[in-house]
Parts: C-alpha cells; sequence; structure tokens
C-alpha cells in the first residue's frame, strides 16, 4: 500500500468498557461509524487513548478484528503495537496482521532504557519482520526517549518507516522534521498528536492529524483540515479555536492522574453523546465522577455537540 494514502484526520480510539470492564462491542461499533460518518480519513486504534497498556492480547486482538470489520475498507486502520522489545512488538505485529489492519505504529522500546542506536536497530528489525507500513511514535512522555531527527529522515529514506506521528509536544523538533524531511524528498507521512495547535502544525507542513479529542468532535477536524488544505488559514484559525475550548474537558478533574484526567474526560464526553454506553476506564483509574461530569457536560454542551 502507497504511503501516499495515509494522512489527514486519523482520530486515535478510546476502548469502550461496560460496567463490568469488559470490551463494549456495540459502544466501539457507534464509536467507529460516529468517526467514519464525520468524514475521517483513518482510524487509530491500540494508542495511549486506547487505554492500550491495560489490554490484554486477546482484548487487542479482540478490538483490532472488530475495527477492521466495522470499517469494512471504509477509511485506513492503523494500529499501536506497543511492548518493551522487538521480540514482544513482532508479536504484536502478528496480531496486527491477523486482523488485517492498513498500517502499524511503534514507539522505541521502553523500559530497557536503549540509546539511539538501539532505538534505530529496534525499527529496522521491525521492518524485517512485516510487509506493514511502520509508523514510528515519537511519545517521549511515554517511552522516556525522544526520536532523533536525522535517524527518523534516515529510516525513511531507505524505506524502514513510512512516517511519523509526534506526540512529543516539542514544536521546534517538529518544525525541523518537517524541514528535514522536505529537503529529502519527503519519504515521512507526517503527523502531529496535537489536538490544540493542529492550525500551527498544518501551516508547517503536517499531512494530518491524531488527536484524542477528535473521538468527541472529529467534523471540526475534518473541516480544520479541509480548511487548511482550500488556504482559508482564517476559517482554520475559528475552527481551531472552537476545538481549543472544547478541550478544557481534559482539565476539569482534579486529584486523579493524567491517565483518568484526559481519558476520563474523552469517555466522558462520549457518554454524555451517547455514543458509548459508560465513562468506565481500565483498572486501576478511576472513571470521573460527580461535579467533574458536570463541568465536562456543561463544556460539550457549550460546543453545541448534541445539536449537530
Amino acid at each position: 500500500m502507497s504511503v501516499s494514502t495515509f494522512g489527514g484526520v486519523v482520530p486515535p480510539l478510546v476502548t469502550p468498557l461496560t460496567a463490568d470492564g469488559a470490551i463494549d462491542l456495540e459502544s466501539f461499533e457507534r464509536l467507529v461509524n460516529h468517526l467514519i460518518d464525520a468524514g475521517v480519513d483513518g482510524l487509530f486504534v491500540l494508542g495511549s487513548s486506547g487505554e492500550v497498556a491495560f489490554l490484554s492480547d486477546a482484548d487487542r486482538s479482540l478490538i483490532l478484528s472488530e475495527a477492521v470489520r466495522i470499517a469494512a475498507g471504509r477509511v485506513k486502520v492503523l494500529t499501536g503495537v506497543n511492548d518493551m522489545t522487538p521480540a514482544r512488538v513482532v508479536q504484536q505485529i502478528r496480531l496486527a496482521e491477523a486482523a488485517g489492519v492498513d498500517a502499524i505504529v511503534a514507539t522505541a522500546p521502553f523500559y530497557t532504557l536503549p540509546n539511539q542506536a538501539e532505538i534505530e536497530t529496534h525499527f529496522r528489525l521491525l521492518a524485517a519482520a512485516t510487509d506493514l507500513p511502520i509508523f514510528a511514535y515519537d511519545v517521549p512522555v511515554r517511552v522516556h526517549n525522544k526520536l532523533g531527527l536525522e535517524m527518523l529522515v534516515r529510516l525513511g529514506t531507505e524505506g524502514i518507516i513510512a512516517g511519523v506521528k509526534d506526540s512529543s509536544g516539542d514544536d521546534v523538533a517538529f518544525r525541523r522534521l518537517v524541514m528535514a524531511n522536505r529537503a529529502a524528498g519527503s519519504p515521512l507521512v507526517l503527523f502531529t498528536g496535537h489536538e490544540v495547535v493542529v492550525d500551527g502544525a498544518l501551516l508547517l507542513g503536517a499531512d494530518g492529524v491524531v488527536p484524542g479529542l477528535g473521538n468527541v468532535d472529529p467534523k471540526r477536524y475534518v473541516d480544520l483540515v479541509a480548511a487548511a488544505k482550500a488556504g482559508d488559514w482564517v476559517a482554520v484559525r475559528r475552527i481551531q479555536d472552537e476545538l481549543s475550548e472544547l478541550f478544557e474537558i481534559v482539565f476539569q478533574a482534579s486529584g486523579v492522574s493524567g491517565e483518568a484526567a484526559g481519558l476520563g474526560a474523552f469517555k466522558t464526553a462520549l457518554a454524555h453523546l451517547g455514543i458509548i454506553a459508560t465513562n468506565r476506564m481500565s483498572p486501576p483509574v478511576p472513571a470521573l465522577t460527580g461535579e467533574t461530569v458536570e463541568r465536562i457536560e456543561a463544556i460539550v454542551d457549550r460546543a453545541g455537540l448534541l445539536v449537530r
């Protein structure tokens, strides 16, 4: 598959759970169709927003097969294959291949504390193990390593990786990556994982966006990218401001982990919209409750999502 078919809006799906903690397949199907109906270009399952670290291999396989089945070729399905070492990541790749996904998204190894040379070898080993396109997932907050600029461009030029999902939050580094990629002939498809400065990333030259908030309001992200392609930067700024106001949902909780505050806010908003049944999180992360839920619901209502 040509990497030129990747780009645009690719939300990282949350993983809905039932009240007793099982994978909620009915809610998952509603979520997938909610996103596709809004015009997204792809689905990213088993990422950080999908609580991948909490899921068993059986649950991961179930989610992958369901995502591919529901998407039914309407959009590309990308999946995270996060694990600690190359051998373990290859096991996750086999699950992805069996499900029929279109591409994989891999972080650097973690827990083992690799240096940049070992990270590069890691990606080369993954490429040797599969024919699926590989996107390097740059997420230092999770793996405590920033992927090196020269390494990424080199791996792209050699066809080892197809692109990069940049969730580093380092806008200077992202701009340097865009410039270096362009100078090398643009071998990499570049996604930003930002929610609130997508306008800037697109202006720099990003090929797409992977926004967690896109679970809640995919249509505005689709509109934002379309406006950027049309060169209507006034509309881009207006839409980004609206999304930034909605993103305030992630700041409503206090005294809980970032996992509970951020992903919990997405799930709470989706439950309020009737797209998923509950805002339950994977143990030991608590679901948001009480006044926090009320504040999130008020922000969602002000965004006009219930009547869109």
